[in-house]
């Protein structure tokens, strides 16, 4: 649509060329032609970076501070205009009435499944019974699906791929913004989920798909039972996770990392290849060198632990001093 469309749409402000076409929403760490973002940091404006876009929105405040001729909407409430700006470039929802109901060979299990509009999938594929594919999945060679999988609309599973039963992929992620009235406004996800090649993932795994930007799984990764997997992650090559652990939205994971089961690993954390964490740690900070980590803190009130953790960190520093003034 045009932006002069879009920004009615929104109720926003516009400053530019009335007739800049926009086709979908990109991130402001990777933009694209055609494409508006919504900066909601100053500190995440890069004018070199941004520019690939065709347009910003944001708020008069951040906007005041941008230096760069562009194309902008300015909001009063960025949160909202978020909301409606996913609401207006996402995939149209899967129609069962109009869905493919189908039965496979003998071959491939004899089992029932829903397959929607412009879905493909390769030789040598076995589905168990109620898979639901959604419109646009693209599915490679040899792929296993378990009983009870969901794929979601616009969603790409590479060759020799196994999902075990009871998998979700390319749900909705918990991306919720605070609105003015305290409520929470649920931001609806226009990306998806990319899982590659040789992926083995258990039963009863969760993975979202990506707020603008896609979750990605590499190749050879192997996921146990009961995982989650929220929006934006990317599991690197090969690493393997154990069951009932948690990555939060917008996690970079390395390569051939090895991660314990009970992990919790909160957001926008990024790890170095070639790191294991062990059974029930929380990683709340970057992990920038391969090694082994644990992460384990008992139950206080936040103010208290966040002293505690800070001293744990300095406890060699510490000894050391104390072990000095001994010496003197």
């Amino acid at each position: 649509m045009l932006i002069s469309e879009l920004s009615k749409i929104l109720k926003t402000d516009l400053i530019g060329d009335r007739e800049t076409k926009i086709s979908g929403v990109c991130s402001p760490d990777n933009p694209s032609p055609n494409c508006i973002c919504y900066l909601l940091d100053i500190k995440k404006f890069n004018s070199e970076i941004i520019s690939n876009a065709s347009a910003i929105l944001t708020t008069e405040e951040i906007f005041k501070k941008i230096d760069i001729q562009f194309c902008y909407l300015i909001t009063k409430n960025l949160n909202d205009s978020v909301i409606t700006l996913h609401e207006q470039f996402l995939p149209p929802h899967c129609n069962f009435s109009n869905s493919s109901h189908l039965t496979l060979t003998k071959e491939n299990l004899y089992s029932d499944f829903y397959f929607g509009d412009n879905s493909t999938y390769g030789s040598g594929c076995s589905f168990g019974v109620n898979v639901v594919i959604e419109n646009n999945v693209k599915i490679g060679e040899n792929v296993s699906l378990g009983h009870g999988v969901v794929i979601h609309k616009n969603c790409t599973i590479g060759n020799n791929v196994k999902i075990g039963s009871g998998c979700v992929i390319g749900s909705e992620g918990f991306g919720n913004f605070r609105l003015d009235d305290f409520s929470w406004g649920h931001i609806p996800h226009i990306g998806s989920v990319v899982i590659k090649n040789n992926v083995a993932i258990g039963s009863n795994c969760t993975i979202d798909r990506g707020t603008i930007e896609d979750t990605i799984i590499h190749d050879g990764v192997k996921l146990d039972n009961q995982i989650h997997i929220a929006h934006n992650v990317h599991i690197g090559e090969n690493t393997a996770i154990a069951a009932n652990t948690g990555i939060a939205g917008s996690c970079k994971i390395g390569k051939r990392n090895m991660i314990g089961g009970m992990v919790g690993i909160v957001d926008h954390i990024t790890t170095a290849d070639d790191v294991i964490i062990t059974a029930t740690s929380t990683i709340y900070k970057n992990l920038k060198k391969s090694g082994t980590y644990t992460g384990i803190m008992p139950f206080f009130n936040h103010a208290s632990w966040k002293r505690i953790a800070l001293l744990i960190t300095k406890l060699d520093k510490i000894f050391n001093i104390i072990r000095l003034k001994k010496k003197l």
